[in-house]
C-alpha cells in the first residue's frame, strides 16, 4: 500500500519552535514521517531523545554540512528550515550568526533547485522562519508594521542582517513553492534564563512587541503542513505573532514575567537608565491575523494564561525566586548591565560613543532618561486596522540588474522589492556589521 504520509525534513529540532513543532506532529502520527537534523553533541542527543518515536529519524551533521542537509532534503516533501544562530548566542557570536544562518539558507535552496531541476515532477516546499528583527527599531508612535515595509536593521545587529541575506537567498532561488514566515518573539520558559544576559538590558522599556506562545509556533509549522493548505499561501511572506492578546508593550512583558516568577515589580531591582532606548527590534504586526485566517493555528490566550501555563514548567530553582530580597537581585542586575562588551552601563564606562549614539542618540539624551516616577505609560490601541483579508499579491521573481541610488550594483526583483528587500550593500553598511572575510553578497 502506497505510504501517504507526508515526509518533513525538520532542522532547529531541539530549539523552541522544532521542539514544540516536534511535539505538535507527534498528534498525529498517521500523517508525518519527520526526519530531523541534530548536531552530534551529548546535549542535542539528549533533547532529541524525548521527542524521538515511530516515524521521526535522526540525521546528525550541523546546518553547513551539505551531506547530512542533502539526505534530509532528497527525501522530503516540505523543508522546515528553523534551524540557526538566535539571541542570546547570536549576539556574542555574530560572525558564526553570519555564517551558519545565511550559509544554511543558500545550501538547502541549491540542494532542492538541483533536485528540481533533475526531476521536473518533483516538488518540495521550502518554509523558512525569518524574524521581526529584520525591521529594526519602531518605537511608539510609529510601533506597527507589515509584510513589505522597507526592511532595516539595528545598527550592530548581525542576526538581523543574517535573517534578512537568509530570506533574500530563499526569494532569489526560483524554487517552485516557499513561504518565508517572519516569526516574532516565543513566549517560553527557556527566556527566563536570559535574564542574566545584558542583551536584557537592549530592551527598550518604552518599546513593544507582539508575541507568540511555543505552543502557537509549533501548531503553526504543523498546520502549514497539512494538504489542504491554499496554494496562493505559497511564494509569500507572512509575520507570525499571535494578534491583539500578546501585543504588549515591554514594560507590561518585565512586569508579567517578574510577576510570574514571584519576583518585585522592575520599579525595585531596575533603574530606568539601565536599559537602552532605541536600537532594537520589536513592533506590533497589522498583518499577523492573515496567517491565522489561513492556518488556524492561535489559541487565543492572555498573556496572563500563557504566564501560568509558562510558571507550571519552570524548574524547581526558578521557585525560589521570592527567597531573593529586592536589594540582592537589584545588585546582580547592575553587575549583568555592566557585562563587558554587551552591557549597556559598560557602553557608558568604556566611552564606547558609537554604541552610546544608537541606543540613546547622545549621553544627553542618556542623562535625560525619566525616572520610573517621571516616566509616562501610554495607553496603545492594541486593534489592527489592517484588511488582512484583502488577496496576496503574486510577485515575479524574475533577477534583473539594478544600481542603487549610492552606486551598488545588486539583482533584485519585483518579489525581493514586494517583500521589502532594498540594496543589500547599503542595508550592511547602515547597520556596520561586517560580513566574514569568505562571505560575498
Amino acid at each position: 500500500m502506497e505510504n501517504l504520509k507526508t515526509r518533513i525534513f525538520l532542522t532547529g529540532a531541539t530549539g523552541v519552535m522544532g521542539e514544540a513543532a516536534l511535539k505538535e506532529f507527534s498528534k498525529y502520527p498517521s500523517n508525518y514521517d519527520i526526519t530531523v537534523l541534530v548536531r552530534p553533541s551529548k546535549k542535542n542527543k539528549k533533547k532529541i531523545k524525548k521527542n524521538l518515536r515511530e516515524g521521526v529519524k535522526v540525521v546528525c551533521g550541523d546546518l553547513l554540512d551539505p551531506e547530512a542537509l542533502k539526505q534530509g532534503v532528497e527525501k522530503s516533501d516540505i523543508v522546515l528550515h528553523v534551524g540557526g544562530m538566535v539571541s542570546p548566542r547570536a549576539d556574542h557570536f555574530p560572525l558564526e550568526t553570519l555564517r551558519v544562518n545565511i550559509g544554511s539558507m543558500k545550501l538547502i535552496a541549491d540542494i532542492v533547485k538541483n533536485i528540481e531541476l533533475n526531476n521536473p515532477q518533483r516538488e518540495i516546499k521550502v518554509v523558512y522562519i525569518g524574524s521581526v528583527a529584520q525591521y529594526g527599531s519602531k518605537l511608539p508612535p510609529d510601533h506597527w508594521g507589515k509584510a513589505g515595509d522597507i526592511m532595516k536593521t539595528a545598527v550592530f545587529d548581525a542576526y538581523a542582517v543574517s535573517k534578512i541575506l537568509a530570506e533574500r537567498a530563499l526569494l532569489e532561488a526560483g524554487l517552485k513553492k516557499w513561504v518565508s514566515i517572519r516569526q516574532t518573539g516565543i513566549l517560553h520558559a527557556g527566556l527566563l534564563k536570559k535574564a542574566n544576559d545584558p542583551i536584557t538590558f537592549h530592551f527598550p522599556i518604552q518599546g513593544v512587541l507582539e508575541w507568540i506562545s511555543a505552543e502557537e509556533s509549533g501548531r503553526l509549522l504543523e498546520r502549514i503542513c497539512r494538504p489542504e493548505v491554499p496554494e496562493d499561501f505559497w511564494c509569500c511572506v507572512y509575520n507570525a505573532g499571535s494578534g491583539k492578546k500578546l501585543r504588549l508593550t515591554n514594560l507590561e512583558f518585565e512586569r508579567g514575567i517578574l510577576k510570574a516568577l514571584g519576583c518585585p515589580p522592575p520599579e525595585k531591582i531596575f533603574e530606568t537608565k539601565w536599559f537602552a532606548t532605541d536600537n532594537f527590534h520589536g513592533f506590533w504586526f497589522k498583518d499577523s491575523d492573515l496567517l491565522d485566517q489561513i492556518l488556524h493555528f492561535r489559541e487565543n490566550l492572555s498573556f496572563e494564561e500563557v504566564l501560568k501555563r509558562l510558571k507550571k514548567s519552570m524548574p524547581f530553582y526558578y521557585k525560589l525566586s521570592p527567597l531573593a530580597p529586592a536589594f540582592l537581585i537589584k545588585a546582580f542586575m547592575k553587575k549583568v548591565a555592566l557585562t563587558p562588551q554587551l552591557g549597556p552601563l559598560w557602553w557608558l564606562q568604556n566611552n564606547q560613543e558609537e554604541k552610546i549614539k544608537y541606543c540613546w542618540g547622545s549621553r544627553e539624551n542618556y542623562n535625560n532618561i525619566p525616572t520610573w516616577e517621571e516616566m509616562e505609560e501610554k495607553d496603545l490601541n492594541r486593534n489592527s486596522s489592517y484588511l488582512s483579508s484583502a488577496p496576496r499579491k503574486k510577485y515575479s521573481t524574475f533577477l534583473r540588474e539594478k544600481i542603487c541610488n549610492k552606486g551598488h550594483t545588486y539583482f533584485s526583483s519585483d518579489v525581493l522589492e514586494g517583500y521589502g528587500h532594498t540594496c543589500p550593500v547599503c542595508m550592511i553598511k547602515a547597520s556596520k556589521v561586517e560580513l566574514p572575510e569568505e562571505m560575498t553578497l
